[in-house]
């Protein structure tokens, strides 16, 4: 077996290395699909399932969700939703939705293949025959089809800046559209805050608060923290050296 089989998945898994659920069940895969372990099979299933959520919680519209009512949803559910959360059930032609059916069916064929799995699956003793290695390559290339589907599908639009989990260099072309037409001054408020003044190419501003927690909280996050620390450190030095004066 080799992990050429999968690069699918390997894509998904490095483009989304920020879902920690994704990342323990791609390990768990490559774990057992390492060890030649029949229960990869669980764990190809349990990829797909973790990307569907994964896709269907960055395109999901809190306005009008459309995230599945039950806690166990079926896998045939979560990629028909993530499918037409991409928009790729509205095409109309119908070798394309040949495809979609398709795809649809492997995973059903994973669920089958699961419900066999033994105790990783379901709690059972085991398999009376043990699966053979075609069976686990057909489980994991079925896997691996579906996650490459929907992931380049995925790659094709352009998220939703307010409500998507994607970094910043995920909008690499509108950032430079931004940089090019719009400009930023600083300057301070008032009551002496910094601020920054955003200068569009109509005439009109955007004014933004640059107070340093501010921009260290929605900026960088581990550096919020680090500057935290260091602050508290000054307090508690400053209030030993009043308290000693």
């Amino acid at each position: 077996m080799s992990a050429d089989w999968y690069p699918g998945i390997k894509a998904f898994c490095s483009h989304w290395q920020h879902a920690p659920m994704l990342q323990q069940t791609f390990s768990s895969l490559e774990q057992e699909f390492a060890g030649g372990n029949d229960a990869s099979i669980d764990a190809a299933k349990a990829v797909v399932e973790c990307a569907c959520r994964v896709l269907i919680e960055e395109l999901d519209n809190p306005v009008s969700p459309q995230k599945p009512g039950s806690q166990n949803p079926e896998l045939s559910e979560l990629v028909g939703l993530a499918t037409r959360m991409l928009g790729l059930g509205e095409v109309r032609h119908r070798a394309f939705s040949n495809l979609i059916t398709q795809h649809n069916k492997l995973t059903e064929t994973l669920r089958v293949l699961r419900n066999k799995a033994g105790t990783v699956s379901h709690g059972k003793d085991g398999f009376i025959a043990k699966l053979s290695v075609h069976h686990r390559r057909s489980a994991l290339l079925a896997a691996d089809a579906i996650v490459t589907f929907l992931h380049e599908a995925y790659l094709e639009r352009e998220p939703d800046p307010v409500r998507t989990f994607e970094p910043y260099e995920r909008f690499a072309a509108s950032n430079a559209l931004i940089d090019e037409f719009a400009a930023i001054r600083n300057e301070y408020d008032d009551d002496g805050f910094p601020r920054a003044v955003v200068s569009l190419p109509n005439g009109d501003e955007i004014i933004i608060p640059l107070e340093a927690s501010r921009l260290l909280f929605g900026v960088d996050r581990e550096a919020y923290k680090v500057v935290l620390n260091a602050c508290r450190e000054a307090q508690a030095t400053a209030e030993q050296q009043q308290a000693a004066a």
